[in-house]
């Protein structure tokens, strides 16, 4: 696992640098592609033991073969929209026919670059930094996607979070081959619809499997 570097005053910057992870000019060329991982969850096992990533799930927004990069959906910070935004200069206007954002908690979405923004949610725009993952799953690293959040313009669905979840070529296969991580499809409403205590269980469910009877050294969809 990657270790987590010291966070910055303002975590969102106007456009990527050049390293951030997983922006590939193609994010459909893999090495297998009957074993391409974008849009689905990675589901924590028991046996990951791992400080960052025990008991998460992460969205995988990319998997091609230089590696992979996703978000982890259900570990918040402690940190709230109206704090983030407070930090980059931006208002928050709530709006009736908005849902409030302001005391929406803000995620850890993994150790690698935790002092940059990483937004997923429903495509709406045209932002300056955004990779389309699916027809419903959008990922956006520059600051004009919490702009329109914050003006009351920005996708209805989204989750916030700093830094996010990469790995090299072939470090994610080995992890899931020695039994680190369950995958299925995600589901976006999960990350988006519900508590944030809840989506462990239902990302769970989605394999037709209850948390409570999960042993160490199952095996993965």
């Amino acid at each position: 696992m990657v270790k987590q570097s010291k966070p910055r005053k303002f975590p969102f910057t106007p456009e990527p640098s050049q390293d951030t992870p997983g922006f590939s000019r193609s994010s459909d060329t893999v090495t297998d592609t009957e074993f391409n991982l974008a849009d689905h969850f990675l589901i924590a096992m028991p046996s990951m033991l791992d400080p960052v990533f025990g008991g998460t799930v992460v969205y995988l927004c990319e998997h091609n073969a230089t590696g992979a990069l996703g978000v982890i959906i259900n570990k918040p910070t402690d940190m709230t929209m109206d704090v983030l935004l407070e930090r980059i200069d931006l208002k928050l206007e709530i709006l009736a026919s908005h849902v409030p954002l302001d005391k929406k908690p803000v995620m850890f979405g993994g150790p690698v670059q935790v002092e940059r923004g990483f937004v997923l949610h429903a495509p709406h725009g045209n932002f300056s930094s955004t990779m389309n993952v699916t027809d419903e799953v959008a990922l956006t690293t520059s600051k004009d996607v919490l702009e329109a959040l914050a003006s009351g313009d920005g996708p209805r669905r989204i989750l916030v979070s700093l830094g996010c979840a990469g790995w090299s070529a072939g470090q994610l296969e080995d992890e899931i081959a020695r039994n680190g991580w369950l995958t299925v499809r995600a589901d976006p409403d999960i990350m988006f619809a519900l508590p944030i205590e809840q989506r462990f269980a239902a990302a769970m469910k989605l394999l037709g499997i209850d948390p409570m009877m999960l042993a160490g050294d199952a095996g993965h969809a």
